[in-house]
């Protein structure tokens, strides 16, 4: 790519179609819905985002290639109450409605702001992707790697054909929904992965959202029936004081106990070469003060053997082991085909190998929602 973001921009602009999740205003403005930014966007411009854009009145959306395609563990995402041990088809677009300085995926993400973020998009199909996770034996497939909210319109496309084949479908996000988009997406989306990235709304406005938002979109989610986890990435000096943390384990608590928090460790990476990776120990105290505010799966994630217990799943009730795992690899997997503790037969939350579902305790959203498929086995 050249020294400027405009070639890479004109590309993307013939990989669109109209959008969505929109609404018309008078002088051919229109105002997006795909993010807690709900953009006013006058024509000829672009949102925040800079992949969705007013043409003569009408929002243009991404659609119809990837940026970035991989196979993962579902542990990776990082999901741990989700079919533990599967694969997932990872799947990403170009651009993002935040600029996180240490973004670890910004050579998708930044794309269309960083100059040095050298990304080329790839045409695909909806049945190329879906046709792709079954050779690989994929059993979820997951929009990831850029922001997948303001991409939805493609990724739901592509999810409809995933849902009729038997796979389950995630969204990686940052969380900055709106109820149009947590609406829209529903009917095909049944896990949803939140980076909770602060606890503080001077972080968040750094950053590039509100605070405000994505608690509100977390507590949504919720209610709306999507099977949810947290990962908080501690930054030494940003978000990793004790009272920081112990702010975030609360909230959680109080939206769910059962909700599991992944607390992971950062590495400089992108603009954050200041900070000091985070140290094992960090992580650990972070997981025993959310497990002290109520939480009841609290994990510690991408030190493997550095953490202790808090890699592995134990039954709430009687604390015997359920999973346990060494960084993204399943060692022991014991839960039944009930979704349950083999040793108390306590039901454990989450979705589990042979598709039982039990939705968080006091989630207003603890019903299934209608027309969702079981888990492949």
């Amino acid at each position: 790519m050249a020294d400027s973001t405009a070639p890479l921009a004109r590309t993307l602009s013939q990989f669109t179609r109209e959008g969505e999740i929109y609404e018309r205003l008078p002088q051919d403005a229109v105002r997006c819905f795909a993010c807690g930014h709900r953009c006013f966007i006058p024509e000829g411009r672009p949102g925040i985002c800079k992949v969705r854009f007013n043409q003569g009145g009408t929002l243009q959306v991404p659609w119809g290639y990837v940026g970035a395609l991989q196979v993962d563990p579902v542990e990776k995402k990082p999901f741990f109450h989700a079919l533990p041990g599967a694969l997932a088809l990872s799947f990403g677009m170009l651009g993002c409605d935040f600029h996180c300085g240490y973004c670890q995926n910004w050579i998708t993400s930044q794309a269309i702001r960083d100059p040095d973020a050298v990304s080329s998009p790839e045409q695909v199909t909806p049945g190329q992707l879906v046709s792709l996770a079954r050779r690989h034996e994929a059993a979820i497939l997951a929009s990831t790697y850029n922001e997948p909210l303001i991409t939805s319109e493609w990724a739901m496309a592509i999810f409809k054909e995933a849902r009729r084949a038997g796979l389950v479908c995630a969204y990686i996000s940052n969380g900055n929904g709106t109820d149009q988009v947590l609406d829209y997406i529903r009917p095909y989306v049944r896990l949803y992965k939140v980076d909770l990235k602060s606890f503080r709304d001077r972080n968040y406005r750094v950053l590039g959202g509100t605070l405000k938002n994505v608690l509100e979109t977390i507590v949504t989610l919720l209610r709306k029936g999507f099977w949810v986890e947290i990962v908080t990435l501690l930054i030494p000096g940003f978000n990793d004081s004790e009272e920081e943390i112990t702010d975030i384990a609360r909230f959680l608590a109080g939206v769910s106990p059962d909700i599991p928090w992944h607390v992971t460790a950062f590495h400089k990476d992108y603009k954050m070469t200041d900070p000091d990776n985070t140290p094992a120990a960090t992580l650990v105290r972070a997981a025993e003060i959310g497990r002290t505010e109520g939480l009841r799966f609290v994990y510690a994630g991408n030190i493997p053997g550095g953490v202790g217990d808090f890699e592995n799943t134990r039954c709430p009730k009687c604390a015997a082991l359920l999973v346990q795992r060494a960084g993204y690899r399943i060692l022991d997997y014991r839960i039944t085909p009930r979704g349950s503790c083999p040793e108390c037969d306590a039901t454990v939350p989450g979705l589990w190998r042979g598709g039982a579902y039990h939705a968080p305790q006091g989630s207003p959203g603890a019903a299934e929602p209608a027309g969702a498929t079981g888990a492949p086995s």
